[in-house]
């Protein structure tokens, strides 16, 4: 499989933290669209045109699909039949939180579940090791030290290479790193939280934390389940068929998308334009200017979509003029 021999040359690269790793700064995340009742053609065609374009992180989890688990099988048959002689070039990363089998066994934070997800989603992928495995969420049944234990044995087991959290709220987030640095244990590498104009939590409960601890963020959902998007703006119809609001087994119900959303939506469409971008550009931009988030997880239906966000990363700069008009419109 021949790639664009060119594709490092424009996607900007950040550092996670005070790692040794570098991210692109837009990720191609799997959560939607790679299941299995999804096109399989159109799915080879957006990891090849993200990694065409310099994406070389694909974000995964345990549960993603549906199916849960789908994802990965999908990715695993994608990888070995395209991707397999760069591997090295690749950032691979799943995640396990979230139920996945049934049993007292199939969720949480436990070294029992962590470990035994981790294994059946590397045998799903056909792969050695992630380079990252995330607590998918916090679990308050299970000891952080059991869930930051886990993830130490995993990356000292060699199954993965960097460990990190998701959805860890500040004080969590504080005690889990000082956890790890009290047992001298693998550190967090990554945290990743939902962050973008409509949900801006990570500003004043976490951003001055994982910064003070060295630890990156890649945040997900950058635009807000395609909110941050035009696809709402139509006169025709408020839910478009091919949205993710049409979809019954999405997150994102029609009843989210009410009038005061949309005339946000249309007030930041208006900022976008003036700066000569789409409105999913400035909102992935938007979140890309603070220096302290390594990398934003997009998700995407089809190739042009990969296309259109990736340009994003190069033009993070805003004039305060422009931060007020968001501030005033979407107030953190």
């Amino acid at each position: 499989m021949q790639f664009n021999e060119k594709r490092y040359e424009t996607m900007p690269y950040r550092r996670a933290g005070r790692s040794g790793l570098l991210l692109p700064a837009v990720s191609l995340g799997l959560w939607h669209n790679f299941g299995q009742a999804d096109d399989q053609q159109n799915c080879r065609a957006m990891l090849r045109t993200a990694f065409d374009l310099g994406i070389t992180h694909f974000d995964l989890a345990n549960n993603y699909g549906p199916p849960p688990g789908s994802a990965e099988e999908n990715f695993g048959r994608l990888w070995r039949e395209d991707f397999a002689a760069h591997r090295d070039e690749l950032i691979i990363s799943t995640k396990a939180g979230y139920r996945m089998w049934p049993g007292p066994y199939g969720e949480g934070g436990s070294k029992k579940y962590l470990v035994a997800s981790l294994d059946q989603s590397l045998q799903r992928m056909g792969l050695d090791y992630v380079d990252i495995f995330y607590s998918h969420r916090p679990d308050p049944e299970t000891p952080l030290e059991e869930t930051l234990g886990a993830l130490d044995l995993i990356v000292r087991q060699g199954k993965a290479l960097y460990a990190g959290v998701s959805s860890y709220r500040g004080a969590f987030f504080v005690q889990a790193a000082e956890t790890v640095r009290r047992h001298d244990w693998t550190p967090i590498t990554l945290h990743q939280p939902v962050y973008n104009m409509m949900n801006r939590w990570i500003e004043t409960d976490l951003l001055e934390y994982t910064d003070a601890y060295g630890v990156g963020v890649i945040v997900f959902s950058p635009l807000a389940q395609g909110v941050l998007t035009n696809k709402y703006l139509g006169p025709e119809t408020r839910i478009p068929t091919d949205s993710r609001a049409a979809n019954p087994s999405s997150f994102l119900q029609p009843e989210q998308i009410t009038d005061e959303v949309v005339g946000k939506v249309e007030q930041l469409n208006h900022i976008a334009e003036q700066r000569g971008q789409t409105m999913a550009q400035m909102a992935l931009s938007w979140t890309l200017r603070d220096p302290r988030v390594s990398s934003a997880i997009i998700g995407a239906r089809n190739p042009d979509q990969i296309r259109d966000c990736a340009v994003a990363a190069q033009h993070t700069a805003f004039s305060p003029e422009e931060l007020a008009q968001i501030d005033a419109t979407c107030p953190s």
